[in-house]
Protein backbone atom coordinates (compact mmCIF):
# COMPACT_ATOMS: atom_id res chain seq x y z
CA UNK A 1 0.00 0.00 0.00
CA UNK A 2 1.24 3.66 -0.63
CA UNK A 3 2.70 5.86 1.86
CA UNK A 4 -0.11 8.16 1.32
CA UNK A 5 -2.73 5.75 2.15
CA UNK A 6 -1.30 3.82 5.21
CA UNK A 7 -2.88 4.93 8.45
CA UNK A 8 -0.74 2.33 10.73
CA UNK A 9 3.11 3.19 10.36
CA UNK A 10 5.92 1.29 12.15
CA UNK A 11 5.79 2.57 15.31
CA UNK A 12 3.49 4.53 17.51
CA UNK A 13 4.64 8.29 17.35
CA UNK A 14 4.27 7.57 13.45
CA UNK A 15 0.78 6.40 13.84
CA UNK A 16 -0.51 9.08 16.08
CA UNK A 17 1.43 11.53 13.65
CA UNK A 18 -0.68 10.52 11.06
CA UNK A 19 -4.14 10.84 12.75
CA UNK A 20 -3.30 13.87 14.16
CA UNK A 21 -2.19 15.02 10.70
CA UNK A 22 -5.93 14.29 9.22
CA UNK A 23 -7.40 15.98 12.19
CA UNK A 24 -5.59 18.99 11.55
CA UNK A 25 -6.04 18.90 7.85
CA UNK A 26 -9.57 18.37 7.75
CA UNK A 27 -9.57 21.52 10.71
CA UNK A 28 -8.20 23.53 8.17
CA UNK A 29 -10.43 22.79 4.91
CA UNK A 30 -13.28 23.26 7.29
CA UNK A 31 -11.45 26.96 8.34
CA UNK A 32 -10.25 27.60 4.68
CA UNK A 33 -11.81 30.50 3.07
CA UNK A 34 -9.75 29.46 -0.35
CA UNK A 35 -11.85 30.44 -3.46
CA UNK A 36 -10.01 27.31 -5.31
CA UNK A 37 -9.52 23.92 -4.55
CA UNK A 38 -5.69 24.37 -5.20
CA UNK A 39 -5.21 27.48 -2.79
CA UNK A 40 -7.12 25.35 -0.60
CA UNK A 41 -5.01 22.29 -1.16
CA UNK A 42 -1.96 24.91 -0.53
CA UNK A 43 -3.42 25.99 2.72
CA UNK A 44 -3.46 22.67 4.16
CA UNK A 45 -0.42 21.29 3.31
CA UNK A 46 1.56 24.91 4.58
CA UNK A 47 -0.58 24.68 7.75
CA UNK A 48 0.20 20.82 8.48
CA UNK A 49 4.10 21.86 7.76
CA UNK A 50 4.01 24.52 9.91
CA UNK A 51 2.38 22.36 12.36
CA UNK A 52 5.32 19.52 11.39
CA UNK A 53 8.20 22.20 12.00
CA UNK A 54 6.89 23.42 15.33
CA UNK A 55 6.20 20.03 16.84
CA UNK A 56 9.66 18.93 15.54
CA UNK A 57 11.05 22.35 16.91
CA UNK A 58 9.03 21.71 20.33
CA UNK A 59 11.01 18.33 20.76
CA UNK A 60 14.46 19.30 19.89
CA UNK A 61 13.96 22.48 22.40
CA UNK A 62 12.18 20.00 25.26
CA UNK A 63 15.30 17.52 24.92
CA UNK A 64 17.65 20.54 25.51
CA UNK A 65 15.84 21.72 28.42
CA UNK A 66 15.24 18.22 30.15
CA UNK A 67 19.04 16.77 29.60
CA UNK A 68 20.58 20.29 29.80
CA UNK A 69 22.81 20.12 26.73
CA UNK A 70 22.43 21.31 23.41
CA UNK A 71 20.87 18.50 21.12
CA UNK A 72 23.54 16.32 19.03
CA UNK A 73 23.31 16.50 15.39
CA UNK A 74 22.01 12.75 15.43
CA UNK A 75 18.63 14.15 17.73
CA UNK A 76 18.02 17.12 15.16
CA UNK A 77 18.47 15.27 12.11
CA UNK A 78 16.18 12.41 13.65
CA UNK A 79 13.41 15.03 14.57
CA UNK A 80 13.55 16.29 10.81
CA UNK A 81 13.41 12.89 9.17
CA UNK A 82 10.18 12.24 11.14
CA UNK A 83 6.78 12.58 11.58
CA UNK A 84 6.01 13.27 8.05
CA UNK A 85 2.83 11.06 8.48
CA UNK A 86 1.47 14.24 9.75
CA UNK A 87 1.39 15.68 6.30
CA UNK A 88 1.59 12.19 4.39
CA UNK A 89 -1.81 10.92 5.80
CA UNK A 90 -3.61 13.77 4.82
CA UNK A 91 -2.89 13.24 0.79
CA UNK A 92 -5.79 11.13 0.12
CA UNK A 93 -7.94 13.20 1.56
CA UNK A 94 -6.62 16.21 -1.24
CA UNK A 95 -6.81 14.02 -4.00
CA UNK A 96 -10.85 13.50 -3.36
CA UNK A 97 -10.92 17.43 -3.20
CA UNK A 98 -9.33 17.65 -6.44
CA UNK A 99 -11.10 14.80 -8.38
CA UNK A 100 -14.63 16.14 -6.83
CA UNK A 101 -13.47 19.57 -8.25
CA UNK A 102 -12.04 18.31 -11.00
CA UNK A 103 -15.19 16.71 -12.13
CA UNK A 104 -17.57 19.69 -11.72
CA UNK A 105 -18.27 19.92 -8.22
CA UNK A 106 -18.61 22.85 -6.15
CA UNK A 107 -15.58 24.22 -3.69
CA UNK A 108 -17.94 22.91 -0.89
CA UNK A 109 -19.22 19.84 -2.28
CA UNK A 110 -15.26 18.95 -3.03
CA UNK A 111 -14.27 19.93 0.53
CA UNK A 112 -17.02 17.89 2.17
CA UNK A 113 -16.27 15.33 0.11
CA UNK A 114 -12.62 15.65 1.32
CA UNK A 115 -13.60 15.74 4.87
CA UNK A 116 -16.07 12.49 4.39
CA UNK A 117 -13.25 10.49 3.10
CA UNK A 118 -11.21 12.03 6.27
CA UNK A 119 -13.96 10.83 8.45
CA UNK A 120 -13.30 7.08 6.77
CA UNK A 121 -9.90 7.08 7.18
CA UNK A 122 -10.50 8.31 10.74
CA UNK A 123 -12.57 5.29 11.40
CA UNK A 124 -10.59 3.15 9.60
CA UNK A 125 -7.88 3.83 12.17
CA UNK A 126 -9.88 3.38 14.88
CA UNK A 127 -10.58 0.32 14.25
CA UNK A 128 -7.25 -1.14 13.60
CA UNK A 129 -5.98 0.73 17.14
CA UNK A 130 -9.04 -1.62 18.40
CA UNK A 131 -7.42 -4.35 16.43
CA UNK A 132 -3.99 -3.37 17.66
CA UNK A 133 -5.04 -3.15 20.99
CA UNK A 134 -6.99 -6.45 21.38
CA UNK A 135 -9.85 -4.63 22.24
CA UNK A 136 -12.98 -6.72 22.93
CA UNK A 137 -15.81 -6.10 19.49
CA UNK A 138 -18.07 -3.52 21.66
CA UNK A 139 -15.26 -1.57 22.78
CA UNK A 140 -13.24 -1.60 18.74
CA UNK A 141 -16.62 -0.23 17.84
CA UNK A 142 -16.52 2.84 20.37
CA UNK A 143 -12.60 3.11 19.21
CA UNK A 144 -13.94 3.71 15.70
CA UNK A 145 -16.67 5.50 16.81
CA UNK A 146 -14.66 8.41 18.97
CA UNK A 147 -12.28 8.73 15.94
CA UNK A 148 -15.00 8.95 13.56
CA UNK A 149 -16.46 11.46 15.77
CA UNK A 150 -13.87 14.03 14.84
CA UNK A 151 -14.53 13.75 11.32
CA UNK A 152 -18.01 14.04 11.73
CA UNK A 153 -17.40 17.09 13.87
CA UNK A 154 -15.37 18.76 11.55
CA UNK A 155 -18.32 17.93 8.40
CA UNK A 156 -21.24 19.26 11.16
CA UNK A 157 -19.06 22.61 11.52
CA UNK A 158 -17.76 22.92 7.62
CA UNK A 159 -21.78 22.92 6.90
CA UNK A 160 -22.84 25.42 9.66
CA UNK A 161 -20.18 28.12 8.78
CA UNK A 162 -20.26 27.74 5.26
Amino acid sequence: MPVWVRLRHETEEATASGIYGLIVGAAVLVASHATTAVRTVIAVLATLTIYWLAERYARIVAERIHEGHRPTWHTVRHQLTTGWEMITASTLPLLVLIAVRLSGFSLERAEISALVCTTVLLCVAGWWIGSGGRLHPLERLVSTLVAGMFGAALIVLKTLLH
